[in-house]
């Protein structure tokens, strides 16, 4: 079960430079407190595909209202948008097309991760959808040539509110965006 937060308890952690833990497997022991993937089911024909985003009341968002919200973004490549958080409302990313390196740190006082980074490659080559809990920052960088589409479902609808913004480039979380080439 997630840490439940209070929106006061929103903090920056200090970490080093770099990626954090790198995600490779929907139930890696190394996943921020509360994130969950689940790998969506893509159904490619001599059309294209299709991809099968959620069932909603079943899966990763069964506790998700009615109400809940789809939307998509689409992004050029090399974009990156990063970093925000949701003191309340809980985000399940899909990568529908193209390719994503998602970053996730974990801003929650008093978490059992707090401070923890993930990285995961998702898109079109790792189909996984990614539960993203309040208090947990996430942000994406489009890898690739192509433009990107993230579709994604929240539990709520938009509160300007809900929301708090970390600059990319912030010094605490210091994260590292460039290529790796590994």
């Amino acid at each position: 079960m997630p840490t439940v937060i209070q929106p006061t308890e929103i903090t920056l952690p200090k970490n080093e430079k770099g990626l954090g833990k790198l995600i490779q497997s929907p139930t890696s022991a190394d996943l921020i407190d509360g994130v969950r993937i689940q790998p969506i089911p893509v159904y490619p024909d001599d059309r294209g595909y299709f991809l099968e985003i959620a069932r909603l009341k079943t899966g990763a968002v069964a506790d998700f209202p009615e109400d809940s919200q789809v939307s998509a973004a689409l992004s050029y490549a090399g974009t990156i948008k990063a970093f925000h958080f949701h003191r309340f409302q809980t985000d399940y990313w899909v990568p529908a097309q193209g390719m994503f390196q998602v970053a996730l740190v974990d801003l929650r006082a008093g978490s059992p991760t707090f401070g923890l980074r993930n990285t995961m490659y998702v898109g079109s080559l790792r189909p996984w959808g990614i539960i993203i809990p309040p208090g947990v920052g996430h942000g994406y960088k489009v890898i690739g040539k192509d433009a990107a589409m993230l579709v994604y479902v929240t539990n709520r609808v938009y509160d300007p509110k809900d929301e708090g913004r970390i600059a990319y480039n912030d010094g605490a979380i210091n994260y590292d965006w460039e290529i790796q080439y590994k």
